[in-house]
């Protein structure tokens, strides 16, 4: 039967994130590097893969490992850890796993028949003269590696510019041959680093990191992360290699510059780092990125959201919801774990996640998505640290009828929570809660207005709840 399409689009247990998604034979495949929960850094896991049909984004199928960090040459002992990865199809048809290690300035590549099987290491790219890129005198450190081919020829997007860092120049792009190793077109640089972006047109949302490529139709799109890190951005040219023009955010993990339901100032969720891209499935279009759970910076989870062409080609700024690929609002009706809140967040606002900007160290007075148990156990996840004015909003719901709402709550509360349709909207009713060690469901009358409806649960009291789920009925 098919399932609703639900934000994140994998289980609460499974993180994923800088999601690069293709269509290979009727199926969605969606490869990330992979972050281990309860992690002290990025990436600590090795490659899996997932996918799902085209028709049917809701039912996604873990593919399992394909790719170990131990299995590149440079890394027998597993010290290094797998960054973000892309994969291409070669001319010859095999598939094409392009990845740098977290500790050399090199591009791996490892190959494989079919798009989700046991990639083999393959080797490096490099010059013509052996020289692997980003070992050159005057080479910078490669970094993202995201590829596309056509024809014979591969194109190789790579880069990572800190504000301020003038070494660093900015994303850059090269050309493989047939081999898929070999330049025969050396790196250009197509999207400015901040120290080098005047007059360029990406004043103030410059190359960070995550360089992706799509075509669509005769336009090449370059989708990025600024330096600001929480938004995903695009650029186009109708070349692969150069002319490429800024032209705006495609999403914001902490929805920054969205103003449709509030401020545009106003940060909803706690953002960090971003990396996704788009996909064509089906007659839709897509954009994959990810979001920030645990309360730091190395739990991070993959989302997706319909976007839309204007006639231009630009593509407007789309909402972080908990429906994603559902094309429409979820069912109104019957329980929805308390992890797929969109927005997250209590009176004192916090654009970054912890680890990433001044003071951004989330602590208790903050609600984080988390889960119980090790990395791997499938548990599902719940939102913990709900302390006076914490509020999770979920978004949308085709709602008819609904009456009541009841949630599952634990922890050493005593307080009430708020059931509202929007962020600032009236109460609506008000549920009371108490301690309690255990998972308790607590009900109360609440007549949300038929039609498509967000919802917004504002704790209100002492101590600190945490939710599970919620029911609507």
């Amino acid at each position: 039967m098919r399932k609703q399409g639900l934000n994140p689009y994998l289980p609460s247990w499974e993180y994923v994130p800088d999601g690069e998604p293709y269509v290979f034979n009727d199926r969605v495949y969606v490869y990330g590097s992979h972050d281990r929960f309860n992690g002290h850094v990025f990436c600590l896991n090795d490659y899996v893969c997932w996918s799902a049909p085209v028709d049917d984004l809701g039912n996604w199928r873990n593919e399992g490992v394909i790719y170990r960090k131990t299995d590149d040459p440079l890394n027998p002992d597993g010290h290094m850890c797998l960054y973000a990865p892309d994969v291409t199809r070669g001319p010859d048809g095999r598939y094409y796993l392009y990845y740098v290690l977290d500790k050399v300035p090199v591009v791996s590549v490892a190959v494989c028949s079919e798009p989700a099987g046991k990639y083999e290491f393959y080797g490096y790219v490099k010059y013509a003269d052996g020289t692997r890129l980003g070992e050159r005198e005057g080479d910078e450190p490669q970094f993202d590696p995201g590829v596309m081919t056509e024809g014979e020829r591969t194109y190789l997007y790579t880069g990572f510019c800190a504000p301020g860092d003038r070494s660093r120049h900015g994303a850059m792009a090269a050309v493989l041959g047939p081999d898929m190793l070999t330049i025969i077109e050396e790196p250009v640089f197509i999207a400015p680093s901040q120290p080098y972006s005047e007059g360029s047109g990406f004043e103030g949302h410059e190359f960070f990191e995550a360089p992706s490529i799509r075509k669509r139709g005769e336009i090449y799109y370059l989708v990025y992360s600024s330096v600001v890190m929480h938004e995903l951005c695009y650029a186009t040219s109708t070349s692969p290699t150069g002319g490429f023009k800024y032209q705006g955010v495609i999403v914001s993990n902490c929805d920054l510059h969205i103003d449709t339901y509030k401020p545009a100032g106003k940060p909803m969720y706690y953002g960090g780092n971003n990396h996704g891209s788009i996909i064509e499935i089906g007659a839709d279009w897509y954009i994959f990125y990810h979001r920030h759970t645990n309360g730091d910076a190395f739990n991070r989870q993959g989302c997706i959201e319909k976007i839309s062409f204007e006639p231009d080609g630009s593509i407007p700024q789309v909402e972080m919801t908990s429906c994603g690929s559902n094309d429409g609002p979820l069912e109104g009706k019957g329980e929805y774990p308390a992890y797929l809140a969109c927005n997250l967040f209590t009176q004192d606002d916090q654009q970054y996640t912890g680890g990433f900007g001044a003071g951004a160290w989330l602590d208790s007075r903050f609600p984080k998505i988390t889960q119980d148990g090790r990395d791997g156990d499938e548990e599902t996840g719940y939102i913990a640290n709900m302390t006076e004015s914490a509020t999770a909003g979920f978004k949308y719901f085709n709602c008819k009828d609904v009456h009541q709402v009841t949630i599952k709550v634990r922890g050493y509360c005593s307080g009430t929570f708020e059931v509202k349709t929007s962020w600032d909207g009236p109460v609506l009713g008000t549920i009371p809660v108490h301690f309690t060690n255990e998972w308790k469901p607590y009900t109360a009358t609440a007549a949300i207005p038929d039609g498509k409806q967000a919802l917004y649960l504002t704790y209100r009291g002492t101590g600190s709840a945490s939710l599970a789920s919620f029911t609507l009925s």
